[in-house]
């Protein structure tokens, strides 16, 4: 058995790593304004200091955060996606094993924090899901309803987006205790009625 001697060696990625995890988590639950980087430090389990030494700022983290979001959310969405396989994915987002992450992941896209690069890398990444929830319906640029259709794919991104702040924000039954099947049927009949050529 070895004995560490002198200071313990800092795992820098380990690091970013809880700090970004817990202030997703505060930042989703609390707003922008609402949560301190010394609550989120405290969460973490780390020096409040070190949200200054790896993200700048508040904002710099908050900006991280959003980042981390749509590279996330992107990878899960990388393959193809097809209108038939978007409410049963989204259930099991809601109410599958890792919903409670997936639903911080989506309420933080709600959250403003006032600053133009934060707000821009938010709107973003809406824009790149609303984008892809339409070419699964079949909207191209140019179609004679593109409109329409973008619009419909906005207000599907914004449906499910509701689901996710309504399930963690109130006790509305069934809806908030609604099993990933539960919520499979109605999502595929609301996606179908909006997003069906």
């Amino acid at each position: 058995m070895t004995t560490q001697t002198g200071p313990r060696r800092r795992d820098a990625a380990g690091t970013r790593r809880l700090l970004l995890e817990a202030a997703r988590r505060r930042f989703a639950a609390d707003g922008y304004t609402a949560a301190t980087v010394r609550d989120i430090a405290t969460d973490a389990g780390v020096n409040v200091a070190l949200i200054n030494r790896y993200f700048t700022s508040k904002e710099g983290l908050f900006e991280a955060c959003l980042a981390g979001v749509g590279d996330e959310l992107g990878r899960e969405a990388s393959e193809d996606v097809t209108l038939e396989r978007i409410p049963h994915d989204i259930a099991a987002r809601l109410a599958g094993p890792h919903a409670a992450q997936y639903r911080n992941q989506l309420l933080l896209l709600l959250r403003s924090s006032g600053d133009e690069r934060a707000e821009r890398i938010r709107a973003d990444i809406l824009h790149t899901f609303a984008d892809r929830l339409a070419t699964a319906a079949g909207w191209r640029p140019g179609d004679t309803d593109a409109e329409g259709r973008m619009l419909r794919a906005q207000i599907t991104l914004a449906s499910a987006i509701g689901i996710a702040l309504v399930r963690s924000s109130t006790a509305m039954e069934p809806l908030a205790s609604a099993g990933q099947e539960d919520l499979a049927g109605p999502l595929r009949d609301m996606f179908t009625a909006l997003l069906r050529p």
